[in-house]
């Protein structure tokens, strides 16, 4: 398999994303199962699921970015595969449109903007808080 690899440096990059991703996907489904959403009930999994992802997204760039000298295969493994597959956009879409399915497309314009707000709160708010205690730890 280690052959197989080397030829074809695409070939390894795919394969960490699909490990990857199915191991994030796994995780999504764990938290599903530990915090499943009743029927007709808010999406509160997917929106946090989604939080949790998006904070863990902006540490692990400032780290692979500004502090590690990370192999070439963590980011598509970590970051698009783990990461995404444990985010799950896709699933956010779906519940917006079972929302407004359900007539209540008031609470649809709710998950809409407070997943997008929240999401990018995270993202942002975890890179300044990595900066910061990075910035403490070598001071």
């Amino acid at each position: 398999m280690p052959g197989i690899l080397t030829k074809n440096p695409q070939t390894a990059v795919v394969a960490v994303v699909a490990l990857g991703g199915a191991t994030g996907a796994s995780a999504r489904y764990g938290a599903g199962l530990l915090w499943p959403t009743a029927a007709g009930g808010f999406p509160w999994t997917t929106l946090v699921v989604n939080v949790i992802g998006c904070a863990v997204i902006g540490v692990f760039m400032v780290v692979i970015s500004e502090v590690w000298a990370a192999h070439r295969l963590v980011r598509p493994f970590f970051g698009t595969g783990v990461l995404g597959g444990f985010t799950t956009f896709s699933t956010y879409a779906v519940d917006i449109e079972q929302l407004v399915s359900e007539d209540r497309a008031g609470a649809g314009l709710v998950y809409l903007g407070v997943t997008l707000l929240a999401a990018l709160a995270a993202v942002w708010s975890a890179v300044w808080l990595t900066r910061r205690a990075l910035a403490w730890r070598q001071a």
